[in-house]
């Protein structure tokens, strides 16, 4: 078989030429070579004995001493082929070392996939992005985002990402939920917050629980602040700067976070049959976040973390869906189509007519907040509500009898009412055809 020889292998021949025919000395030859007097002696002889033959690699065209085994790329290639066909050469060479015990490159696990047809080898797509500088400490910005996916693959319930990711270090959070609504993120940044403390800013998008369209109401008008959801309200009142982001590509740091979890969280929840939000959760807690803290977070350029204690700040109630509501004459109000009655003993100088502040908060549970305090009440139940009489004035319900009773019917006159009692004319026209 002809051997070609290499550019260095062609450069080496002019310089050996030169040695044997006296125009260089061994030890000149050795230097530019970058090799040892006796070494340059040995392909001098090679040379000599076979010509341009003698200076071509010997183990050209010779399977490597250090080559793959073929039962180990028969059985990675098995593997490959059953449980990893649709992952990256990446994750697959990862997955081939944790599960099976096979450590090769990630080149080598390329190299077999596009051997089987199982990854296409395609141009690269150059994107031109605005360089932006990282912030210097973990905790002065955190992007926020929700990724809609599959991401149990039709196993289960849907579900949906919410994740945080911190600008400084790449560290993530996340969770999944059932939707994305304003109960959910509060959730999220609840989960946070009590992790990690209270952030400098938020950067996130102009979604309906973060940006509104409607106009300010009176209280918040008469504070000269705009119209706010109950995120960025919940947010203002942690001193949490809302940063809004005008495009997909502003927040690219969770959007890229996301393309990696749509790929390697989903096929690890796959391998573990996760097929429940529960499940899913602890398989965030347990393995992909550990995962993501190993390979994709850096060092922040300063060791100072800016996250800021919660001590002063009652969480429940910051982060709680919060409605402002008028109490009744009678010392009731009405949320959420149900009316509570106020306890007796909350009853004070100043609170009839006056807003209260109801509080949604994410367990499920109802408060009610006047002037800085909660008021105890009950919910009065739909039989109750429609048998209790109108009153004339304004009477507080239990504190003493109506002395009006409920008039039935108020519209409708009796039978022997004098409006019924008609008298009716006789009107028969005069026959006109005699009057001639």
């Amino acid at each position: 078989m002809e051997l070609r020889m290499s550019r260095k292998e062609r450069d080496r021949l002019k310089v050996v030429e030169q040695l044997r025919d006296g125009r260089l000395k061994q030890r000149e030859v050795a230097e530019l070579l970058g090799l040892g007097v006796r070494q340059v002696r040995r392909i001098l002889r090679r040379y000599e004995a076979k010509g341009d033959a003698g200076l071509v690699h010997r183990l050209r065209n010779r399977a490597s001493n250090r080559r793959i085994k073929k039962e180990v790329r028969s059985k990675a290639v098995r593997r490959l082929s059953s449980r990893y066909s649709d992952f990256g050469p990446t994750l697959a060479s990862e997955y081939l070392a944790k599960e099976a015990g096979i450590e090769v490159s990630r080149e080598t696990v390329r190299g077999w996939m596009v051997e089987e047809g199982l990854w296409e080898v395609g141009k690269q797509r150059v994107r031109h992005r605005q360089w932006r500088e990282r912030k210097a400490c973990f905790g002065e910005l955190v992007q926020m985002d929700t990724s809609i996916h599959d991401w149990f693959e039709g196993r289960g319930e849907e579900a949906v990402l919410l994740a945080m990711i911190d600008d400084a270090t790449s560290r993530l959070w996340a969770r999944f939920y059932k939707a994305d609504s304003t109960r959910t993120n509060m959730a999220m940044l609840c989960s946070y917050l009590k992790r990690f403390g209270r952030p400098r800013a938020i950067y996130a998008d102009k979604a309906s629980h973060f940006k509104t369209t409607r106009r300010a109401d009176v209280d918040e008008a008469l504070r000269g602040r705009e119209a706010e959801t109950q995120v960025v309200r919940g947010l203002r009142e942690l001193e949490i700067q809302y940063i809004a982001a005008n495009s997909p590509q502003a927040k690219g740091r969770v959007e890229r976070s996301f393309g990696t979890a749509q790929d390697r969280l989903v096929k690890g929840m796959r391998l573990k049959g996760v097929s429940t939000i529960e499940e899913g959760n602890r398989y965030l807690l347990e393995e992909f976040l550990p995962e993501w803290e190993k390979r994709f977070t850096v060092k922040a350029a300063r060791e100072m973390d800016a996250h800021r204690s919660l001590e002063g700040y009652d969480l429940k109630a910051i982060l709680a869906v919060q409605e402002t509501r008028t109490v009744a004459n009678d010392y009731t109000v009405k949320h959420g189509g149900k009316r509570y009655q106020i306890e007796r003993p909350e009853i004070t100088v100043g609170l009839r007519s006056s807003k209260v502040l109801i509080e949604e908060r994410l367990e499920g549970q109802l408060k009610m907040r006047w002037r800085g305090r909660y008021l105890r009440f009950r919910e009065i139940q739909g039989q109750e509500d429609a048998a209790r009489p109108t009153l004339r004035a304004a009477t507080p319900v239990g504190l003493r009898p109506p002395s009006v009773a409920a008039r039935v019917n108020p519209g409708n006159p009796a039978p022997n009412h004098p409006w019924r009692k008609r008298t009716v004319l006789s009107c028969a026209k005069a026959d006109i055809s005699t009057l001639r």
